[in-house]
């Protein structure tokens, strides 16, 4: 298993050192130096290996200054975190933080690659009720020791078409918050349709954050979310969009698109939603089973992997001219190095978060919602299978074995587990495409990262 991960990007030689996180950006010896150097070769051996490409003096300068990173701790470092993840797991006490509400299992929109069908999520079509949504509220505060800070997604189908209960389970949640000493952080994700200034006002007092579904440019939006009888819907919630992002300052939301086969070109996209004056935009690939026309294909990764270069090149020179916007995949922190939290207990699908629908049933999130082997229980009983929480506890990058030689397992946390049981059927398993497009955007984020830092 290598320590180090090395790649060439925009005039750049990165590298990666996987387990601690630092980003060094080297010249061409060094590059050439680096795999000898895990391999164990003293300077003497490397010297013999790249004699005839480079000075020996600049060889030998570059063995010592990699031997003084890897005393440091910046370079080669072990992972002082695998032999402890079965104990972790083990003892660490589980409690929920958060809450994907499905507040509507309806929508009035008819999108094409929609997990949720619709709205309907393999079942019938449901709006929450305020008693359901108030026990979900409840089971949360009882579940979350003493955990503060809490969070609940107004998600659907379309939460719009349930306002009213939003509402109301909004003031509810503020009155409890004085009561259990919690604090409650609502979001909502919307596609627009039923946005309107009222909604627009509430939200800007009580939504944390708030996601606005659009897929780009307007043929694209329009060919991919269309209304039930077959009109586009980007002229109608494209000037509220505009309006509510301005509302919130440019902050605390974000845009979020999907891209498919049908346009490969996203990086336009991207940039359609940044001319808009979007500042925080998401356009995330399809995960679509291979059989629908709209899927991405492995034949697909060449051009998609261009795109993401070309949209952080564009990136790069916007930031510089003063134009810079935020584009979800490519935001990164590399002060901390990877997160230890996270590479220890994955995304907390099934155990800190759960996904509630219309009628009170919990599953481990909203992409498992319909599926009944993982029904966990429910807002009147609480969570009767316990074994579903222990399985998803267990599922994280030192579980997964597609996960021990990938460069990006820290960045990640192993992916999505319900990626991951639609493709593989089990959630310990890998959506392959999605992790070759993750390994990319980890690369591209660096590479900005190191850009904007040289300059």
């Amino acid at each position: 298993m290598s320590l180090i991960h090395r790649y060439k990007s925009n005039g750049f030689n990165i590298v990666l050192d996987i387990n601690s996180g630092c980003i060094h950006l080297v010249d061409e010896v060094t590059y050439e130096v680096l795999p000898y150097l895990e391999e164990g070769l003293g300077t003497e051996a490397i010297a013999e290996k790249l004699e005839n490409k480079y000075n020996r003096e600049d060889i030998e300068t570059s063995v010592r200054e990699c031997n003084k990173l890897k005393e440091d701790g910046m370079l080669f470092t072990k992972d002082v975190y695998e032999n402890v993840i079965e104990e972790f797991s083990n003892n660490r006490q589980t409690v929920v933080k958060a809450l994907c509400l499905h507040i509507a299992h309806d929508c009035n929109l008819a999108c094409r690659y929609c997990f949720a069908e619709e709205g309907e999520y393999h079942g019938r079509r449901a709006l929450m009720s305020y008693e359901v949504g108030k026990k979900a509220l409840d089971f949360l505060i009882a579940n979350s020791g003493s955990r503060k800070n809490l969070e609940v997604d107004f998600f659907g189908g379309e939460p719009l078409m349930n306002w009213q209960v939003v509402k109301d389970l909004v003031k509810y949640g503020r009155e409890q918050e004085k009561l259990h000493n919690k604090k409650f952080r609502f979001t909502l994700t919307t596609n627009g349709v039923l946005l309107n200034d009222e909604v627009m006002e509430f939200c800007n007092k009580e939504m944390g954050n708030v996601v606005l579904s659009v897929d780009g440019r307007k043929e694209v939006h329009d060919y991919m979310r269309p209304f039930r009888k077959g009109a586009g819907s980007y002229d109608l919630i494209m000037p509220k969009f505009q309006k509510f992002a301005e509302s919130r300052n440019q902050d605390k939301y974000y845009v979020r698109g999907t891209f498919t086969h049908h346009n490969l070109d996203f990086s336009k996209d991207v940039l359609h939603l940044a001319d808009l004056g979007f500042k925080q935009i998401s356009v995330e690939p399809v995960v679509a089973a291979d059989t629908e026309e709209y899927a991405i294909r492995e034949e697909d990764i060449p051009q998609i992997m261009e795109e993401y270069d070309t949209l952080a090149k564009e990136m790069i020179k916007r930031e510089k001219e003063g134009k810079g916007f935020n584009f979800f995949h490519f935001m990164i922190d590399l002060t901390g190095g990877p997160c230890v939290y996270k590479r220890l207990s994955g995304c907390g699908s099934g155990t800190e978060y759960l996904a509630v629908t219309p009628w009170g049933d919990f599953y481990p999130c909203h992409q498992f919602v319909g599926e009944e082997q993982y029904l966990m229980g429910n807002v009147d009983e609480g969570i009767t299978k316990p074994e579903i929480q222990k399985e998803f506890g267990g599922c994280n990058v030192y579980t997964k074995k597609d996960c021990k030689d990938c460069f990006a397992r820290f960045y990640c946390s192993g992916g999505c587990a319900a990626n991951a049981f639609h493709f593989q059927g089990d959630i310990k398993g890998n959506y392959e495409i999605g992790c070759e497009l993750q390994r990319k955007r980890v690369e591209c984020a660096i590479m900005i990262k190191a850009a904007l830092a040289c300059d």
